[in-house]
């Protein structure tokens, strides 16, 4: 057969067509990796093009908007981030008077606006922005109109109002029902009539809300009912560039004032929102190379299981003159055709999936337009790529293990790898969980500062150790899984003989027959167990450390805050100054402005500050740590942490430089140096600083200490019936306040357990297919078992005892790892999470769902095996 490959090819291809249930088996782990990825890939481009239809489809030729300002995607993005810069109408008509103008539309914008529902309940966004402002009819880049018309028309009055789709059907209105706004100044609670829902041209809402009203109705909100403006939609004449309009117009804007062209303006969102997109798309990637990892063990002991049942086929090949070439050629090109038909259902089902991510991310507020799910050339070959690739080298070593074995060899029954290469991978395997240990003990034992050639410096952050240490480490024990292993599955033998007689006994000797085997199943469940464990870890002690800084720094008797945690109406605090019982309301505001001076050539170098106000109550109710100076802030001081200080290089007394969205600039000086807190922000200011910023008056909390002698529980019932009209906030005591933020954490960590659970479906996969090929193996043995007196009964008892031995095994390593770990990140961030707490309740739920694991996977294999005909199993060979 030396010339013979094409018929090496044709047996392999008969192979395949013979055996399609194990064919089917075999991709089901290279499907789900892929599909994952694909689906990752296909949703992360609807994102992206959901989020560029927006931004294109709502902006301008050119916009007119406050000189030396944040761009307008920042400051409707971030809380505080508004301006009071305004432009008077005569600004306007002056614009539209050139004649590189054909239009000039007067926007009027704010924030701090709710929504309730039908059942005077909060329309939450999730997170996503609400959007409130005037309707003008202004074009967009392509010359069409920003805003679609859903259904009914345009608010003409004050009292009118269009909502986006998806908040009217959440909040439960039609088209002329009575909608209830939170107002942000004013009286708060305001009635107003629905006369249509509309959506961004081009790209929907992304599940932004979407609140337009007439531009009288906007004004009566958002400036007292002053006819002035924020910023102006300018559309270029016919035959005018951008350039071109953008200059004329700078020639008659006000002081203070800019024009910038429509692309910069694009340019400059699509900035502001590209880290978002990017966080949300490496987040998802990353479980799907997690599935991908995971099935690349599956596939390796598929091969291995396989090529150990062809030996005597492969043999014989070798034995008529197939070269080892040709031999390993053949199982590649098994592992090929596998591999195309596996990437096939998987970029499809991947398609499907993107849709499931998009009704996930639906959910919780984020809305993904379908039509623009699709696969595309680039999502379609990383897949295939990434599916091919992966299968081979997976298969590579198998082939090469089966090429080397001389033809004699070959046909003995003993088919276990020669003690030294098993010798020489437990000694390679013990080193490289050396190394992994050491890697993630080095922010304990001390990073050292390591510079390479070409001015490249070794990354120094703790967390980044620990988590290349425990990669490092978790893909060694699953090299050397059989050598670990040993010992545990010695003693569920035991465990298994005890409880179970000779059944558990044999089921336990079936398990050891082949640890290798055994360790590479157990594996995959094992890598899944390991990161589940280790967020468990980390999240439980968040929550542990939450309790503690709480306890610890939660001064005031009640706080106030948004159940969004968005600004809410000063107005509401107050309101509750003059309630009964309430002695001192201390209010918080988060604000954004620039360190230093606005670069508008290059935005990217403009640093943004993050400054929280502050009001002379706070240092009453709060104890801030004072390293140098006071750690009472005044009007024109501000208050800095020790970290922000050193990064900066400040100084107690020196002043830094402000620069707000409103073009206003401060230079308050540092009167206090503080240790790191979680009651203030990075840079501490008072509020009356932000009011003179023309920053806009909101609150982002309330601490509220009561009088003496007042019964908290009453004044506690009193606060909540002032705000029960207005669920913009939650009153909250001590411990109210911790269990939300634990809330928070937890909805993060299920959706994470969500995720890691398609690496637990993979795992299962590759014990129903171990278990599968293993009883195919074993046929005859079963028979003769069965001939002696075995039941059916006892052996399905005997393969869900061994399938249970399996995921125990994987359940053991992966919880240790990831318990170890767990602990070496948590003392890594030690700075943030102060306390430790291993979840026990947890890990103990993690070992039963691997046992329920091991009783699942084992019902095919062991039905298969019960049903078998025992003298025809007998004659097996």
């Amino acid at each position: 057969m030396r010339n013979g490959g094409g018929g090496v090819l044709r047996l392999t291809l008969r192979n395949l067509a013979a055996h399609k249930v194990r064919l089917l088996m075999s991709t089901l782990a290279i499907v789900l990796g892929v599909a994952f990825l694909a689906g990752v890939l296909t949703f992360s481009h609807g994102l992206d093009r959901t989020f560029s239809g927006i931004i294109s489809g709502s902006t301008p030729d050119a916009q007119v908007r406050p000189a030396n300002s944040a761009s307008a995607a920042e400051a409707a993005a971030r809380p505080g981030a508004g301006s009071e810069a305004m432009l008077e109408p005569e600004a306007i008509e002056r614009l539209r008077t050139l004649p590189e103008i054909a239009r000039a539309d007067g926007v009027v914008q704010g924030t701090g606006l709710y929504v309730l529902d039908t059942e005077d309940k909060l329309v939450s966004s999730s997170g996503a922005p609400t959007l409130a402002f005037n309707h003008t009819g202004s074009r967009n880049l392509l010359g069409e109109p920003m805003l679609e018309l859903e259904e009914g028309s345009w608010p003409k009055t004050e009292k009118e109002l269009v909502l986006d789709g998806a908040t009217a059907e959440r909040a439960g209105y039609r088209v002329g029902d009575s909608v209830t706004l939170i107002a942000p100044q004013g009286e708060t609670r305001r009635k107003v009539t629905l006369t249509g829902t509309a959506a961004f041209n081009g790209g929907g809402t992304a599940g932004a809300q979407l609140l337009v009203f007439s531009t009288a109705g906007a004004q009566n909100l958002f400036t007292e009912g002053k006819d002035v403006y924020a910023a102006v939609s300018l559309t270029a004449a016919p035959g005018v560039s951008q350039k071109e309009l953008v200059e004329a117009a700078n020639t008659v804007v006000p002081d203070g004032f800019e024009a910038v062209t429509g692309d910069k303006v694009v340019a400059e969102s699509e900035d502001a929102i590209g880290d978002f997109l990017d966080v949300i798309s490496v987040f998802l990637i990353v479980f799907a190379v997690i599935a991908v990892i995971v099935g690349a063990f599956i596939i390796v002991n598929t091969f291995s299981i396989l090529i150990a049942q062809r030996s005597r086929q492969l043999a014989l090949l070798r034995a008529l003159g197939a070269s080892r070439r040709q031999v390993t050629a053949s199982v590649l090109f098994e592992a090929l055709v596998m591999s195309l038909i596996a990437a096939t259902i998987g970029v499809l089902a991947g398609w499907g999936l993107a849709h499931g991510l998009a009704a996930a991310f639906r959910q919780a507020g984020l809305e993904i337009a379908s039509d623009v799910l699709v696969l595309t050339p680039r999502t379609i070959w990383i897949s295939y790529a990434v599916g091919v690739l992966v299968t081979l080298a997976a298969a590579l070593l198998p082939s090469r293990r089966a090429a080397k074995v001389p033809p004699v060899a070959a046909m003995r029954e003993d088919t276990q790898p020669p003690a030294r290469s098993t010798a020489l991978r437990t000694s390679a395997g013990l080193v490289l969980l050396a190394a992994g240990l050491g890697l993630a003990a080095m922010p304990r034992i001390g990073i050292p500062e390591i510079s390479l050639p070409g001015g490249f410096e070794v990354p120094t952050s703790p967390a980044l150790w620990v988590g290349v240490g425990a990669g490092v480490s978790i893909l060694s024990v699953a090299w050397i899984s059989a050598f670990l292993g040993r010992p545990v599955l010695a003693a569920l033998r035991t465990l298994s003989e005890l409880a179970f007689g000779m059944t558990g006994k044999l089921a336990g000797q079936n398990a050891m027959r082949d640890p290798r085997r055994t360790g590479a199943t157990a594996s995959a469940l094992m890598i899944g167990l390991a990161l589940v464990s280790l967020i468990g870890v980390l999240a439980a002690s968040m929550n542990a450390s939450v309790s503690d800084v709480v306890e610890e720094e939660f001064k005031p008797d009640l706080i106030v805050q948004s159940p969004t945690y968005t600004p809410f109406p000063a107005s509401i605090g107050d309101e509750m100054e003059k309630v009964e019982g309430v002695a001192t309301v201390s209010r918080a505001q988060v604000a954004q402005a620039v360190l230093g001076k606005v670069d508008l050539q290059n935005p990217k170098k403009n640093e943004p500050a993050f400054l929280f106000g502050v009001d002379e109550h706070m240092s009453r109710i709060y104890d801030l740590d004072a390293l140098e100076g006071s750690d009472d802030v005044k009007p024109g001081q501000v208050l800095v942490t020790e970290e922000t200080a050193k990064e900066h290089k400040w100084q107690l007394g020196d002043r830094i430089d402000l620069t707000f969205r409103s073009g206003r600039q401060l230079q308050p000086q540092i009167s206090g140096i503080i240790a790191e807190t979680q009651v203030t922000g990075d840079i501490t200011v008072r509020i009356e600083d932000l009011v003179e910023a023309k920053v806009p008056r909101e609150d982002a909390s309330l601490s509220i200490l009561l009088a003496r002698g007042a019964d908290p529980a009453v004044v506690h019932e009193r606060l909540d019936k002032l705000v029960a009209d207005r669920p913009v906030v939650a009153v909250q005591d001590k411990e109210e306040f911790a269990e939300s933020i634990k809330g928070q954490v937890n909805q993060l960590l299920y959706m994470i357990y969500g995720l890691l659970a398609l690496a637990i479906v993979i795992a299962v996969i590759g014990i129903v297919n171990t278990l599968g090929l293993s009883v195919i193996e074993r046929t005859r043995e079963i028979g003769l078992l069965r001939a002696i007196g075995l039941s059916r009964g006892q052996l399905r008892r005997m393969i869900t005892l061994e399938s249970v031995t399996i995921a125990v095994l994987g359940a053991v390593l992966g919880l240790a790892l990831g318990v170890l770990f767990g602990v070496l990140l948590r003392d890594a961030l030690r700075d943030d999470l102060t306390s430790l707490w291993v979840p026990l309740d947890q890990l103990a739920a993690f070992l039963a769902v691997a046992v329920a694991v091991g009783v699942l996977a084992a019902l095919v294999p062991a039905i298969r095996a019960g049903r078998q005909d025992v003298l025809k199993a007998i004659a097996t060979e």
